[in-house]
């Protein structure tokens, strides 16, 4: 098995320290509903007394936005899958150092919907970056930053996609972030069988959680799985915030 051939099984190297805040992360298709369903974690967290943070990829400092309209507007094939790696890890390193580190630094909890994983499976499994270009470029970027958490949203392609061309429909044309929305069904396809592997390969820190249904039965998994990992934590925010 040559480099290329290698899993897309990821470290788990949390530098950070126990006096740090935790670190989720949310990934999935197009149209999984992410963008609810941080909104509702993070709503569910404050109620408990935890200062939390949501953030998003790519973006999330004010550098990173711009580049995250470089990256999500416009044509399928205005960029080669390489500058799409070096934009998005461009984004991800001011985003780390601007926003997720100091956060995490200061006790507080961070969410962001997506994070590199995505680069994984979108530039990697979707494009055909090798793994071990992105592995690289990852550690030599991040020092192979991970999150404590990640809850990946599964759905059919074609639903998601549905509910995302739904959703875009209502924004301005010049304002829509539907670049990779508009690429080939078969493109999202590989999308959801990486992410899944990537998964499968980091049972420590994934938990697939299955998107169909209301939203709030969504949110009633994700909080299960949330609650049972980070349950005592949670319930000692809850204490001290009740005194």
């Amino acid at each position: 098995m040559n480099n290329d051939e290698i899993s897309h099984k990821l470290p788990h190297n949390l530098s950070h320290n126990l006096s740090w805040g935790k670190f989720i992360s949310f990934e999935g298709g197009e149209g999984t509903g992410k963008s609810t369903q941080v909104k509702t974690l993070q709503d569910k967290l404050r109620a408990k007394g935890i200062d939390v943070i949501l953030t998003r990829e790519p973006g999330g400092a004010p550098g990173a936005e711009e580049i995250r309209a470089l990256l999500l507007t416009g044509d399928p094939e205005k960029w080669v899958p390489m500058t799409e790696v070096l934009l998005f890890y461009a984004a991800r390193v001011d985003h780390l150092q601007r926003t997720i580190w100091p956060a995490l630094k200061a006790g507080k909890w961070v969410i962001t919907d997506r994070y590199a994983d995505s680069t994984f499976a979108y530039q990697g499994a979707g494009h055909g970056i090798g793994a071990s270009i992105i592995q690289e470029i990852h550690r030599i970027t991040t020092d192979s930053f991970w999150p404590d958490m990640t809850i990946l949203l599964d759905a059919d392609p074609k639903e998601g996609l549905l509910r995302a061309n739904n959703r875009e429909a209502e924004i301005s044309e010049n304002l829509r972030e539907d670049r990779f929305e508009k690429m080939a069904g078969s493109y999202h396809q590989r999308l959801r069988k990486a992410f899944l592997e990537i998964a499968a390969e980091n049972p420590d820190r994934f938990h697939v959680i299955p998107a169909a249904g209301s939203v709030d039965s969504v949110a009633r998994r994700i909080w299960q799985q949330v609650t049972a990992t980070y349950g005592a934590i949670i319930d000692q925010f809850q204490e001290t915030n009740a005194r």
